[in-house]
């Protein structure tokens, strides 16, 4: 059903005639939910913690995003590229990935909150449109590093080149 839609999208179909047959639609699904409850769960510790201390998105950011990260793996691990074992290594990997987003989030925040701030005039809502805006680049971030890292396929080994013992045991045989 996803598919269907997907390719009547040329954008999207585009994008994912480059991956196996499912794995974009699932990704999107598991992306949709993955950035919903991350965004829900730093919009609420952004509100229980504002009235109780100083720069309270900053923190909800970081602790959010760490219950986000095990989330946000166990679904893309399960469902999109459907992987098996290695779950210690793969959720290494996974947090190296979300590192890097979570670090630029981090010094990106301030600096988006305030120009939100700016633009719009309202600082209660500035926190809450600086955590979308990051969430949206944060999504083509995660499927490109964890397509080609995270969930990385290995290489099937290449067949061994014959040796020169073995030719010529091929040669003697077949006299």
């Amino acid at each position: 059903m996803i598919d269907r839609a997907i390719r009547r999208i040329p954008v999207l179909a585009n994008a994912a005639s480059h991956f196996p047959p499912g794995q974009f639609g699932r990704y999107l699904l598991a992306g949709t939910f993955n950035t919903a409850f991350g965004y829900c769960s730093y919009v609420a510790l952004t509100a229980l913690l504002t009235d109780k201390i100083p720069f309270a998105y900053i923190v909800a950011y970081l602790t959010s995003s760490l219950l986000n990260i095990t989330v946000a793996f166990l679904a893309y691990k399960w469902f999109v590229f459907r992987t098996r074992g290695n779950y210690v290594r793969e959720w290494l990997r996974a947090f190296a990935v979300y590192s890097g987003s979570l670090l630029l989030g981090f010094i990106l925040l301030p600096a988006v909150v305030e120009a939100v701030r700016r633009v719009t005039g309202n600082s209660r809502v500035a926190p809450y449109a600086g955590g979308a805006l990051l969430t949206a680049l944060g999504v083509i971030y995660s499927f490109v590093a964890h397509r080609k890292f995270t969930f990385r396929s290995r290489p099937a080994p290449a067949p061994a080149a014959p040796s020169d013992a073995s030719l010529a045991n091929e040669a003697a045989a077949s006299n």
